[in-house]
């Protein structure tokens, strides 16, 4: 079941943490999030997934940024969220969309628990110009059923910013 947008209004500051709100970026059953001014790109045209990968800050400027079809930008919501009890889901609008921009390439896919800004996995198929500020994705949220233990993961968990891939750290518990 996915929440109603009056559902996620009567959860906020309960269950649903979204800092900062704003009323108007409520939908029927969804948020929409902004987009943040900082990027991130990978420094290196191969990468390694056993190691962390250098990745260079970008700042969108006023008069946008010309985004190009094979690259990987890494950018973030402005938004902060946290969610209990609820699987929040990202997903681009359907406008983004339409422009040729993904938002995720896999990463829609949150957890009970989750407490941080939204890493934003953005690649295009078109040249594309984007702004800061815009209203790029939105989150929605699933009721979860059954016992669950929340979302604890330190690699992704309490971030303060754009998180690159965090993978090699998987490949040190083996």
């Amino acid at each position: 079941m996915i929440l109603s947008g009056l559902e996620i209004r009567k959860q906020l500051d309960k269950t649903i943490f979204i800092e900062p709100y704003d009323e108007k970026q409520l939908n029927p059953n969804s948020y929409n999030l902004r987009l943040h001014q900082d990027l991130l790109v990978y420094d290196e045209p191969e990468l390694d997934m056993r190691k962390p990968n250098a990745a260079s800050k970008m700042v969108i400027p006023e008069e946008g940024l010309l985004l190009q079809p094979g690259r990987l930008y890494l950018g973030r919501t402005v938004e902060h969220t946290r969610t209990e009890n609820y699987v929040p889901m990202l997903e681009g609008r359907s406008s983004i969309g339409r422009l040729g921009l993904f938002v995720h390439v896999t990463a829609g896919f949150g957890d009970v628990g989750f407490n941080g800004f939204w890493t934003l996995e953005m690649f295009c198929i078109h040249p594309l110009r984007i702004y800061a500020g815009v209203e790029i994705c939105q989150i929605f949220y699933h009721a979860i059923e059954g016992e669950y233990e929340k979302y604890a993961s330190g690699k992704y968990q309490n971030n303060r910013g754009i998180q690159p891939s965090l993978l090699y750290k998987d490949f040190e518990k083996q």
